[in-house]
């Protein structure tokens, strides 16, 4: 399986009201280094569509901001929709992940490696 597979597979779990990581997804992907990739993928659309791209984040939180969605506010109001609370910082729009991140089971991990060792 190529590693576009293993990402949109990875973010099709992301559970709705929870917020992820580029590199969260690269490492359960089985490549750690590879966040900037995931990136790629999701705005080249190499992962295919139906992502919920609005859930994913940098590490510190900060949301991707308009260079990814069609308004500059639109993955903002898509977070709230889903009862994420999303706040203006110095650094842009930000997620608390502590409280939304996606937090993932050693079984949840093991079974993505499983998936994508076959």
């Amino acid at each position: 399986m190529d590693f576009y597979e293993r990402v949109r597979r990875v973010c099709l779990e992301i559970p709705y009201g929870r917020a992820a990581t580029y590199g969260q997804i690269a490492l359960l992907c089985g490549k750690p280094d590879n966040s900037r990739q995931v990136g790629y993928a999701l705005r080249m659309g190499r992962a295919g569509e139906g992502i919920p791209a609005h859930r994913i984040v940098n590490a510190r939180g900060i949301l991707s901001g308009a260079n990814a969605f069609a308004a500059p506010d639109l993955q903002k109001r898509m977070l709230e929709k889903e009862g994420v609370e999303v706040r203006l910082t110095d650094k842009g729009w930000k997620v608390d992940l502590r409280k939304y991140g996606w937090r993932q089971s050693s079984e949840d991990a093991g079974r993505f490696y499983r998936m994508f060792r076959e």
